[in-house]
């Protein structure tokens, strides 16, 4: 049996710890994910998705447990030393890219992460762009040909969905999305989904996604789980979560949680 890509354990996380203020935020967490899971977490407004996130990112110290990524304990490992075996995408399109340069040079700096950087070889290699051309083209949005284009130029979804290339270019142990479509209009989001979908399912990336939309969590995925207070109230896969409505998870969520689902952000998505 394969070993797990991601394990967490026992993982308590605190803000304020000590004082009258003291928000108990992740109590006990337990997660295991496969090869080739794609998981997303769903939860109300201080449900501790993100904060479950920013730990596995490393952004956020771990107060008590463990987290392993390919088998290596990360628990106290920086950000720097856990980019080569995660890829992060932001709510912010802008997060992931460097602006003033373009697009070919975004990908560039992509495809050499983790590498020692030669800053004797300047400038982007005919066979990146051969590269950058086709990945590009996957997408079907016409950037193609745009390579020199200054990425900031590019609409949020363009930009986006090439913020997704860059993040997947060198395959990931694992790809954190962090509400990546949540700043996105509807129409653009559904794109960027489907983009999503297909690089994930492409490249059996092992993929834990942070959204507040209840139909993409059922849409999207083999494996959808729903925090409640810092606890996992529904962790549910395969068929059972294939058949799923959004009535049947606001009835399992009340019935595993003991109360219902309440956050508009969620209901309203």
């Amino acid at each position: 049996m394969s070993e797990p890509v991601l394990e967490v354990k026992g993982l308590h996380q605190y803000f304020e710890k000590g004082t009258a203020n003291e928000n108990h935020a992740l109590k006990g967490i337990d997660l295991t994910l496969d090869p080739g899971e794609f998981v997303a977490i769903i939860g109300g407004n201080g449900a501790g998705k993100s904060t479950l996130l920013n730990s596995v990112a490393g952004s956020l110290p771990v107060d008590y447990g463990q987290i392993k990524i390919d088998g290596h304990d990360v628990t106290y490992q920086s950000v720097a030393k856990r980019a080569k075996l995660i890829s992060r995408v932001f709510q912010d399109p802008k997060q992931g890219t460097a602006t003033l340069l373009t697009v070919e040079e975004n990908l560039s700096l992509a495809l050499k992460r983790g590498a020692r950087r030669n800053f004797w070889s300047n400038g982007v290699k005919r066979n990146e762009r051969d590269l950058f051309r086709a990945k590009l083209a996957s997408l079907d949005l016409g950037l193609e040909g745009r390579l020199s284009a200054e990425i900031g130029l590019l609409s949020g979804g363009q930009r986006q969905a090439v913020t997704l290339l860059m993040a997947t270019i060198k395959q990931p142990s694992l790809l954190l999305l962090d509400e990546h479509t949540a700043a996105l209009d509807p129409k653009t989001s559904a794109t960027v989904m489907e983009i999503t979908d297909k690089i994930v399912h492409e490249q059996n990336l092992t993929t834990l996604m942070i959204t507040h939309n209840m139909a993409d969590a059922l849409k999207y995925g083999n494996r959808l789980i729903m925090l409640d207070h810092g606890q996992i109230a529904v962790d549910i896969k395969g068929d059972q979560k294939k058949n799923l409505t959004v009535s049947d998870l606001l009835e399992l969520f009340k019935q595993q949680s003991g109360a219902a689902l309440t956050d508009d952000a969620i209901l309203l998505s």
